[in-house]
């Protein structure tokens, strides 16, 4: 299943710089941490200080509840979480105490119904 999720960065250019080489660098703990909760490809995009994150998982593994569960009981995964919330923001759309929100698919092409227009 795909997901596509948003989440801001401070307004610091040194900040976004520093969460930038974070992502060219990504600690192994993390990276094993998302393939074994299920989550097959994650990309994350930014333009200013807006970030969409696609993620595509494995539904017969990935359970956000239980990836959060394990989250909070990894120490290391928790630092990175820490870590990574020095440069980060909740959107203006974001419910409290969130950080990444899932955002709503308005448009798909595989079922665009095509129309005859005049």
């Amino acid at each position: 299943m795909r997901h596509c999720l948003a989440l801001d960065l401070k307004d610091d250019p040194a900040l976004i710089a520093e969460y930038e080489a974070c992502h060219r660098d990504v600690w192994p703990e993390v990276l094993s941490h998302l393939r074994v909760h299920g989550v097959r490809e994650l990309e994350i995009f930014r333009l200013g200080t807006r970030m969409v994150m696609l993620m595509d998982t494995d539904d017969a593994v990935f359970d956000p509840a239980k990836m959060a569960e394990a989250e909070r009981g990894n120490p290391r995964i928790a630092e990175w979480e820490a870590l990574m919330w020095r440069f980060q923001a909740p959107t203006p759309w974001t419910p409290e105490g969130g950080k990444w929100t899932p955002m709503t698919t308005i448009f798909r092409l595989t079922d665009a119904n095509p129309r005859d227009h005049d």
